[in-house]
């Protein structure tokens, strides 16, 4: 019994030792917990982003525009409980109506104690550079650090009821000038036609009147009165249009029916009540039609416009030059709007200037031009495909670039209706297409270039008599039905009388003589294939199709301008300056200074005694009664030329073509106001050829050597 008992005491004791063991070891457990959970709170209180990495992750929003996700970090208790909504469009209103970008954030000291970040911070606006010094404050709760946000956050002086206003002051457009300071484009007034809401008897009715009188869609000008600017008293501007009393200025003859008309729309628009007309400046071009190819035309920016000149100072209320000098001299012209930024309290009244720019005024562009000669060329060929280069052979300046038919550029100030834009379109004329930067066939005006390339290369002699050949000749048999023609028969048939009678048998031998690869190396001397040095960009002259001249009927074309020949005005223009340069030929220039150093684009492209020698054939040219520019003899001044009548076929055998005329004329002796003017007009065939624009440019020449403007 006794043994039973003592086993009893052993096993109860074990128990109770067992026990002691399982509670030692929970807890043991236990602690282990406990010790483990504080780790890992410790290891994620520590994984928080700290308040100055926090403050940079808020300002890193601001140029992507994350506004919600910059109140996602608020302790929105400590922010005065702002809505979402009051707290993106306050930031937003802000940050972006002063455009500002480039952000750049430095911590300066944090205070972990109180939760304080100093920082400086810089960004860009639209009137500068900001930057200041600023401190954040941050609060610690169960979730990590919330920043306590406030106005001055934004800028330090700012305060809720504050508004921070851009103040612009629009910079004044650069004029364009000729070369006597006569004005191309510059300022003018128009009529800007409006409504006045609260005083719309009928706004249906008047809305209708509108669109019918100012050639506009309806619901166009219904947008322009739901803007969300507008209100009772607000004057809506709906479309600007000519001022009758400018158009009688410009036009001083009799009333003309376009003058009535005008007179007229402005009497109806008057009488819709609720419609006012107010003076509006804008953009002129007093020369219209004249140099609309010239000055080009500057046009309201678009939203395109706007994404992709970001960051040059362009605004909604913006112009930008679209094609011509207006397009070329863009930055020069516009200049820079004067901008300032700053706070003003809820009465108005200004606290603080945060930036300022001061306004910088467009630069004018004087050109080399001379308007009147450039009315000029444009009044006698105004009814004309063509177009017209002049210069001053001597140093290189351009007085004159027309293009015809043309339009006009105050037509794209006033805005263009549809139709009037669909009817430049759709014309067969193409008003809009500038003829001067293209590329043509040059016919015979070619002829003085293969002349001189024949002297240098040493492949002619100008006395050499070719022979009388009749009016068509071919090389032999192997041209097949091929033959060139040519129109006058004379004796001898040498350089000089090759030059006077425009004879193209002759020049076609003297190509074959000069042989495919002198010439491509003479052309290729003589700019072709290259971009003549100007500023306005020139489409390339062009000596074939291919890089090589193929064919000996390909090579016998060339010599009198046929063929693939093809060139740019302003280039021809530019060669025949050294026939009167002792060889050398000029670089053009448009952009005019006061005493401006003669610059040579090819200096000694012929030698002198071969530009001589073409010189005293051109002399005969316009001085001979014989001469194809006979028609442009003055008594006054030895002039030198070169007519040319290209034929433009889609094949040889093609006879129903159309031709181009050209006239090469220049002063060949000193005088006060030297000349050259390059002519080129399409579709002379049966017009007389290249007399037809020999008689044009005669009218032009004689007035400018009478000095007459």
């Amino acid at each position: 019994m006794r043994s039973r008992r003592a086993g009893r005491r052993r096993n109860k004791r074990a128990g109770k030792e067992r026990a002691w063991k399982i509670l030692a070891a929970l807890a043991g457990i236990a602690g282990l917990s406990a010790g483990a959970f504080l780790i890992v709170r410790w290891r994620q209180e520590a994984a928080l982003p700290k308040p100055p990495e926090l403050l940079g992750a808020y300002m890193a929003c601001i140029p992507e525009k994350a506004y919600d996700r910059m109140y996602g970090m608020l302790d929105l208790e400590q922010s005065g409980n702002i809505s979402q909504a009051d707290f993106v469009a306050r930031n937003s209103a802000i940050y972006e109506g002063v455009e500002a970008k480039n952000f750049e954030v430095r911590v300066l000291e944090y205070e972990e104690e109180r939760g304080v970040v100093t920082y400086e911070t810089s960004f860009d606006t639209a009137a500068g550079p900001v930057s200041f010094e600023n401190e954040a404050y941050f609060t610690k709760g169960e979730e990590g650090y919330r920043l306590a946000w406030g106005d001055y956050l934004i800028f330090p002086g700012l305060e809720a009821g504050d508004k921070v206003r851009v103040s612009t002051v629009m910079a004044e457009r650069g004029e364009i000038l000729d070369r006597n300071g006569k004005v191309l484009a510059g300022k003018g007034t128009a009529s800007s036609v409006g409504i006045v809401p609260g005083k719309l008897a009928d706004r249906e009715t008047a809305v209708q009147a509108l669109s019918e009188l100012l050639e506009l869609e309806p619901e166009a000008i219904e947008k322009k009165l739901s803007a969300g600017w507008v209100k009772e008293d607000s004057f809506v501007p709906v479309k600007t249009i000519p001022k009758v009393d400018d158009i009688e200025y410009l036009i001083p003859l009799e009333p003309d029916e376009e003058v009535e008309r005008e007179k007229e729309r402005h009497e109806q628009l008057l009488e819709i009540p609720g419609v006012m007309i107010t003076d509006a400046e804008v953009r002129t071009y007093p020369f219209e039609e004249a140099a609309a190819h010239l000055t080009g035309y500057v046009q309201n920016v678009t939203a395109e416009d706007l994404e992709e000149h970001a960051g040059e100072g362009y605004t909604a209320n913006s112009v930008i030059g679209r094609v011509g000098m207006e397009g070329l001299f863009e930055k020069e012209l516009k200049g820079q709007n004067g901008c300032r930024i700053y706070i003003a309290d809820p009465e108005g009244q200004e606290k603080e200037e945060l930036a300022n720019r001061a306004v910088v005024h467009g630069q004018d562009v004087r050109l080399t031009v001379d308007a009147y000669l450039q009315k000029a060329l444009y009044e006698q060929f105004q009814e004309d495909k063509s177009c017209s280069v002049a210069m001053n052979p001597s140093t290189g300046e351009v007085l004159a670039l027309v293009s015809t038919p043309s339009y006009d550029s105050n037509d794209f100030i006033l805005g263009l209706s549809t139709g009037k834009w669909t009817a430049l379109n759709e014309d067969e004329d193409q008003p809009l297409y500038n003829r001067f930067r293209q590329v043509w066939c040059p016919g015979s005006s070619f002829k003085p270039v293969t002349a001189a390339i024949g002297l240098d290369s040493g492949t002619i002699d100008p006395e050499e008599d070719y022979g009388q050949e009749g009016l068509r000749w071919q090389k032999d048999a192997s041209w097949g039905s091929y033959y060139v023609t040519t129109l006058h028969t004379y004796d001898p048939v040498i350089l000089e009388n090759a030059l006077i009678y425009s004879d193209n048998i002759y020049f076609a031998k003297a190509a074959l003589k000069i042989g495919p690869g002198k010439l491509k190396d003479a052309l290729l001397r003589l700019g072709f294939g290259e971009e003549v040095p100007f500023e306005i960009r020139m489409q390339k002259s062009s000596y074939s199709n291919t890089e090589e001249i193929g064919t000996e009927i390909q090579l016998a074309d060339s010599g009198y301008g046929q063929g693939q020949i093809l060139v740019n005005p302003l280039h021809l223009a530019c060669i025949y300056t050294a026939f009167g340069n002792g060889g050398s030929v000029v670089k053009p220039t448009l952009v005019y200074q006061e005493e401006g150093a003669v610059s040579c684009w090819l200096p000694g492209a012929f030698s002198e005694e071969t530009a001589d020698r073409v010189l005293e054939g051109l002399k005969k040219v316009v001085n001979d009664p014989h001469g194809t520019g006979y028609g442009a003899h003055l008594d006054a001044l030895t002039l030198a030329g070169k007519t040319g009548t290209a034929e433009i076929k889609d094949s040889k055998e093609d006879t129903s073509g159309t031709e181009l005329g050209w006239f090469a004329v220049f002063s060949a002796e000193p005088t006060e106001r030297p000349l050259l003017i390059v002519s080129m007009v399409e579709d002379v065939k049966d017009r007389g050829g290249s007399g037809y624009v020999v008689k044009k440019d005669r009218e032009v020449l004689a007035d400018w050597f009478a000095g007459n403007d």
